[in-house]
């Protein structure tokens, strides 16, 4: 209810319970904006679409529904609500909201050798993960990269929280040198990327711009014929994972102790270690706290272009 991340996340559980429970029905509650993950998921029987201003009516709709079993891995104050006196076994997602808090105020990580978010998902519903990773289908199927000749390649320059996106002018300067290395630049982004994406392809040579207005599957579809991703840790970061395409993500105030890394997919996280400010949140902030956006601003585009071609080398 929180995020598309949070959401596409949440696709290897389903897979899961349902080799588990074959002939169990699944329903999934989610919000309407992020609803298409789920849309036309063979795994999932109905959708609930969550509204903060119809809770009365969904926590009814959940009730009368009498499930052998609700699982929440959200967790949090509209879930705990929606479950109240509801007579059916549940399973919660304990949130490490204290090893955070150490993290982020005191720099004590606790959670450094912690299992990712998917892991911690799996044994909350007491299910065996396979090795597929995140899923997104559409009404032709799942989605999944298509084999290219390799010289495409997807920026993803947004992300919801300021601290979380890296600079548009080292987007620019990284995709001009990649042009010339032959290869064509496409990026993607939501509504409100609209302005972010038509800047950065107004100044790269012959780049493509497939910023939408958050269709989903149109941005799946445009994405799978990219070799490789370079993106910020956001929700398109996590739809780059679902459809297998190789990543290259760059960390700003989070940090990847957090859990929430690509999933399932080849990938390498670019970061500034050489700070001690790291992370000043957890979900990222609209303002850098110190004012030095040192945690994007050291990382060049020249650094990040030898980390794209180290890693183009092994894939």
């Amino acid at each position: 209810m929180s995020s598309l991340g949070d959401v596409l996340l949440t696709t290897p559980i389903i897979r899961a319970l349902k080799k588990k429970y074959v002939d169990s029905e699944i329903d999934f509650l989610v919000k309407k904006e992020f609803l298409d993950v789920y849309k036309y998921n063979p795994n999932i029987n109905r959708i609930i679409e969550f509204n903060k201003d119809d809770l009365f009516e969904i926590r009814k709709k959940v009730s009368d529904n009498n499930y052998d079993l609700i699982i929440d891995l959200q967790n949090n104050l509209y879930s705990k609500r929606l479950t109240f006196n509801v007579q059916s076994k549940i399973y919660r997602f304990q949130k490490p909201t204290f090893k955070k808090l150490f993290l982020v105020k005191f720099k004590i990580d606790l959670l450094k050798n912690s299992k990712t978010i998917v892991e911690r998902y799996a044994e909350t519903a007491k299910v065996e993960l396979d090795n597929y990773g995140l899923e997104l289908f559409n009404q032709d199927g799942i989605i999944e990269k298509v084999k290219t000749n390799g010289k495409i390649i997807g920026f993803c320059p947004g992300a919801k929280h300021f601290t979380k996106q890296w600079l548009k002018e080292y987007f620019i300067l990284l995709g001009k040198e990649i042009t010339k290395l032959g290869f064509t630049i496409s990026l993607f982004g939501g509504s409100a990327e609209r302005k972010l994406c038509n800047e950065i392809s107004k100044e790269i040579p012959n780049s493509i711009n497939y910023q939408n207005e958050n269709d989903l599957f149109q941005t799946a579809l445009n994405m799978k014929n990219c070799s490789l991703i370079v993106t910020n840790d956001s929700g398109l970061m996590h739809l780059a994972s679902a459809i297998k395409i190789p990543i290259v993500a760059i960390f700003g105030s989070t940090v990847k102790s957090f859990g929430f890394t690509p999933h399932g997919v080849k990938n390498t996280i670019v970061e500034n270690n050489l700070i001690h400010c790291r992370p000043c949140s957890h979900i990222g902030k609209n303002s850098c706290p110190k004012r030095h956006f040192k945690c994007m601003q050291d990382i060049t585009p020249s650094h990040v272009l030898a980390q794209i071609q180290n890693f183009l080398k092994e894939l």
